[in-house]
């Protein structure tokens, strides 16, 4: 994924993902996929930052109704979600359905996510399949520890 816009897919698009699954592009669902679509694809949203930024936008969403649309978006593999360890679940656009997912670096002081794309772990997803007779279809990784900015302010103190 990039650094810019999602602008590789439309909120008709999405209604149409929708539609083919049986179900509806609600208000309350175009208005939280909307979010999404303007957001830089480096951002992971929780339910409370989508719920603020409905608020912001004026929108008379409740909480309960964000948390309710976002775990069905994520079921049906319009949304990924996903956990960075801090007991509370963020979210993005999969825009790459049944394609290896990115990976994140998670920062432990200010709790900065940063992705990479860079995916060594090929062979060896090879290889544990051929050993176990597992059909993989998917991996994750996270790593944990300090970024750059960080590591600055430490070895300023």
């Amino acid at each position: 994924m990039n650094n810019k816009k999602n602008e590789k897919i439309t909120i008709e698009e999405l209604k149409k993902i929708l539609q083919e699954r049986d179900y509806k592009m609600t208000e309350q669902r175009r208005e939280i996929l909307q979010i999404f679509l303007d957001q830089p694809s480096e951002h992971h949203l929780s339910a409370e930052d989508v719920h603020m930024i409905l608020r912001t936008n004026k929108s008379e969403i409740g909480l309960a109704t964000v948390y309710r649309s976002l775990e069905l978006l994520a079921s049906l593999d319009i949304l990924l979600k996903i956990e960075f360890g801090d007991g509370c679940s963020r979210y993005e656009l999969n825009l790459k359905p049944n394609v290896h997912r990115h990976h994140h670096l998670i920062c432990l002081k200010c709790r900065k996510v940063i992705e990479f794309d860079e995916d060594k772990l090929d062979e060896l997803e090879d290889e544990i399949a051929k050993k176990s007779g597992f059909a993989i279809t998917n991996h994750e990784v996270k790593f944990f520890g300090f970024c750059r900015e960080c590591q600055e302010k430490y070895e300023d103190s």
